[in-house]
Formats: structure tokens, C-alpha cells, sequence
């Protein structure tokens, strides 16, 4: 059995180009995704995202690297302490 973790990433995209393939990464990863939160910061030309997941650390890190690694965006993973079994199902 594998362990899993709660756990959210932080995203600011400065780059509007971006935002196509950060939106195909995180297709790729919506078996882990619980949630999505996404808002405009238009007065300074930003979005900012929260992705909540449940997922293995290595899948976590994977995520987030790889849209921290777009141009334009950053991001930042913060993890809880809630470690879980991971039977093979999906979060709900």
C-alpha cells in the first residue's frame, strides 16, 4: 500500500500564456485533485490558484514542479500531517 498526503499547492501565474498547459498538468493529475480555487487578481495582473489534493508525496512534488517549471508561473507545496493507506481509490 502506498501513503498519501493532504495537501495543497500554491500557484501565481504572471504569464497568460501559460495557463493552456497548466491547465493540461493538472488534467493529467485530476485522479489526486479534491479541489480548485482559482481567482483573478486583475489589478496586478495575476491569478491565483489553490489546488487541494490527496496524492503521494513524490506525486505532490511532481505537480508542482512541474508547473512551477511554466513561464510565468510560480508555486509553492504546503503539506498537512494527514498521511493515509492509499487502497487504490480514488479521493472523494
Amino acid at each position: 500500500m502506498t501513503e498519501t498526503r493532504v495537501a495543497i499547492i500554491g500557484i501565481i501565474v504572471e504569464n497568460p500564456d501559460s495557463v493552456e498547459k497548466m491547465n493540461q498538468i493538472l488534467h493529467e493529475h485530476a485522479g489526486s485533485i479534491i479541489g480548485r480555487m482559482g481567482i483573478p487578481y486583475r489589478k496586478r495582473n495575476v491569478n491565483i490558484i489553490s489546488i487541494a489534493l490527496d496524492a503521494t508525496q513524490d506525486e505532490i512534488s511532481t505537480l508542482a514542479g512541474k508547473i512551477g517549471r511554466l513561464p510565468g508561473v510560480n508555486t509553492k507545496a504546503a503539506y498537512s500531517n494527514v498521511v493515509t493507506a492509499d487502497s487504490g481509490s480514488s479521493p472523494e
